[in-house]
Parts: C-alpha cells; structure tokens; sequence
C-alpha cells in the first residue's frame, strides 16, 4: 500500500528551510520544537518533537502556512493548540495542508480560534461585515498557491511558490520535490543552461516549453540565488 502523499518524507530539514526561504533552525523549531533557557517548546506543526530530520510533504505546506505570519509580532506558538484540535477534529494529521479548514471547515476554524483565544492577527478566518466567514489575508495568501487533489481527501498536491500567475511549482512527485515548471521540467537546469550561453529559443524547444516558461525558471533562480 503506497504512502499518502502528506506522509511522504520528501525533504531534510535544511532543503525545505531554503525552498522556503526560512532560517533552518527557524524550521526546526515549527516542525519539531526546540529548547531555550531550560524550558523546552513542543512543535508547532509536529505532534511531538522527534528529532527527525526528514520533513513530510505534509509539515512542508503547514510550514508554507505559518511562513504567511511570520511577520507578525505574535510567537507562532499560539497556533499550535490550534492544529493540535483541527487535527482531532477533522481526523487528519495535517489539517492545515487540507482544504476543509479554508473552505467547507471555516465554522470550525471559528469555533477553535475562539476556543483557545488565538490572537487575532494569526487568525484563519473572521466574520466578514456581511455576517459571512472570510479567509484572512495571510490565509488566502497561502490558498492561492496551493493545490489541493480532487478526491476525498483534497489534500494539498502542489504549491505555486510565487502563485499561480508563475508556472513554477513544488511537487513531490516531480523533481523530488524540488522547484520545476508545470511539465516537470527542473527550473534549476533551465537557469544553467541559459547562464552557460545556450539560447532561450533553444532551451524552450528542448523542454518543450514557451520563452515565458524559460524566463519564468531563470528569475526564480536567479531570485533565489539572491
């Protein structure tokens, strides 16, 4: 029996830091907790600390959620009683990387926030002026770049890392997970070939892909580098 997809140890720690533009031990402190000072932290994301290095498909895109708040002046701690009882709720280890509590869900989302006090600015949700339940904007920001599988679970199957108008996407089941175009190509060999001189016409009939396709990969990579 295959593994499901949020199960899937796809990275190490250090390689989905990068892909997500986190300090490792930032990372590591969601995922698996950390300890300060004598007092010790329970994961944010993780059940449990483990140790582990190998981050799960699942802890990466609950790890791309947190990533929208961690402007805020709020320790990211607050959320964890808020997965701990979205994860019993909805029955998922990784509720954050489903689609219900974004869509179908929001009234639970409510009901939690409001359960454990969670701070208003890492707020999921809140009741619009219209008396309907909207995403709030770090919510909605983190939905438009995922995309969810169309079975029963709908859970998360892809992220467009710079959104949706970029075809540049993670998925673990291409490229190991590492960043390529929307047919699969590696935007990492695209940027090299255009550095080491090749053509952009020529690159793009290689892969079978259009100039944009092309540009697109070079100025993810580039931007990255940077």
């Amino acid at each position: 029996m295959s593994t499901p997809t949020l199960e899937r140890a796809v990275y190490g720690m250090s390689q989905a830091a990068r892909l997500l533009g986190l300090r490792t031990d930032a990372l590591r402190r969601w995922i698996d907790g950390y300890e300060r000072a004598g007092t010790t932290y329970a994961p944010v994301i993780r059940e449990e600390h483990t140790g582990a290095d190998a981050v799960t498909w699942g802890q990466f895109v609950e790890a791309g959620y947190l990533r929208e708040y961690r402007a805020k002046q709020v320790t990211l701690q607050y959320l964890r009683p808020v997965i701990a009882i979205l994860r019993e709720e909805l029955g998922v280890r990784y509720p954050l990387a489903t689609l219900k509590p974004y869509t179908s869900g929001r009234s639970l989302a409510l009901k939690v926030q409001k359960q454990v006090g969670l701070d208003p600015s890492l707020n999921i949700v809140v009741l619009g002026r219209d008396g309907t339940l909207q995403l709030t904007d770090p919510a909605e920001a983190f939905l438009q770049k995922v995309d969810f599988d169309d079975d029963g679970t709908r859970d998360a199957r892809r992220i467009y890392p710079l959104g949706r108008s970029v075809p540049v996407v993670l998925d673990p089941d291409h490229g190991f997970g590492e960043p390529t175009l929307t047919n699969g190509a590696r935007t990492e060999t695209i940027a090299e070939l255009v550095t080491a001189g090749e053509t952009r016409e020529h690159v793009a009939t290689v892969y079978d892909i259009s100039l944009d396709d092309v540009d697109a990969a070079v100025r993810y990579e580039n931007d990255r580098a940077a």
